[in-house]
């Protein structure tokens, strides 16, 4: 997607689905062909609008990333990144010279600083590059996913109250607590639209087409295929659910920031009737589904379809950047 930022006006946008499986592969294998060919085909055959710029700020799942908030006695200043990269050691599975590190201040007091880590292992970053690169961009900025929705839905969501985030993708569904519009910790669960597609397959028998369909047209809510429906999708949800309180559990003892006020609905994932209601029962917090597009225009471009709109909240989001995030 492309954006400009001053007029909340899409100049472009567009998407390409890709194997899960393959593409995984080619992540953990360091293999750029798959990237690259998905790359060119999203390009030349399914942008709609004009890409103005070879510039690009790029998200990476938060499961490729580790982002952590580390409190550092202010002595430890000066020599910060030492001290940053000491303490990545103890919580990162990943020899600290196989990683990119970077960190920022968020918070002070007398004695101890607050600082929000975010480190990638190199060989994602310099993949991820290289793919883009090839198809004769530039890369400006990587970074998680889940700060791009945070910027996205700062703007235009009062993100920057104290919330929960549930970012739920095709396979895989990223959670964050946020202050501030600030990332302050991050967790993932293994499920996502995917799997409730199959889950419902499976539990209905009836075909993945149909599946879908059932999904978004009925999902949680009021019908006559609602028990069925819940009945299917609750072993998924509530696994989200228990990855949640984990989040909010550390949130509380480890981190003692402002109260969580909102839990944050987006993704591909989040088009299901009745799911904002789903997680305001189960966690007894006001919980919706995002809808960062009443401050974002189409202009004169014809807008994805509603259901189809919630995968471009994070792309929205990394074109959302600002020059002096890129330069501060």
């Amino acid at each position: 997607m492309c954006l400009d930022i001053r007029r909340g006006e899409v100049s472009c946008f567009g998407s390409v689905d890709v194997d899960p499986e393959r593409m995984q592969a080619a992540m953990k294998e360091g293999n750029v062909t798959y990237i690259v060919e998905n790359l060119t085909t999203l390009l030349h055959d399914k942008v709609i609008g004009s890409v103005g710029s070879k510039k690009v700020a790029v998200s990476i799942p938060a499961a490729l990333a580790f982002t952590r908030t580390l409190t550092i006695p202010v002595k430890a200043e000066r020599a910060l990144k030492s001290a940053v990269e000491l303490e990545a050691e103890q919580y990162i599975p990943v020899p600290v010279s196989g990683l990119i590190i970077d960190y920022q201040v968020i918070g002070r007091t007398a004695t101890e600083l607050s600082v929000l880590m975010c480190a990638a292992p190199k060989k994602i970053i310099s993949l991820v590059s290289e793919a883009i690169e090839q198809v004769g961009l530039e890369v400006v900025a990587i970074e998680p996913s889940l700060m791009s929705v945070c910027r996205l839905l700062k703007a235009t969501e009062s993100a920057g109250l104290p919330s929960i985030i549930v970012d739920i993708g095709a396979v895989v569904t990223d959670i964050a607590a946020v202050d501030k519009g600030m990332l302050r910790v991050t967790g993932s669960a293994p499920i996502g639209g995917n799997t409730f597609t199959l889950d419902i397959a499976r539990s209905l028998n009836t075909s993945l087409e149909q599946a879908h369909q059932l999904k978004v047209l009925y999902g949680l809510s009021f019908s006559t295929k609602q028990e069925k429906l819940n009945k299917a999708l609750q072993p998924d949800l509530d696994a989200i659910v228990r990855e949640v309180k984990k989040l909010i559990r550390y949130y509380n003892d480890r981190l003692g920031g402002a109260k969580l006020e909102q839990l944050l609905i987006v993704g591909s994932g989040a088009n299901i009737p009745g799911i904002g209601d789903y997680f305001t029962n189960a966690l007894f917090m006001a919980a919706r589904v995002a809808n960062p597009w009443q401050k974002i225009n189409f202009g004169h471009l014809s807008p994805p379809a509603r259901q189809v709109k919630p995968r471009y909240i994070t792309v929205a989001g990394a074109a959302s950047i600002s020059q002096e995030e890129l330069w501060k």
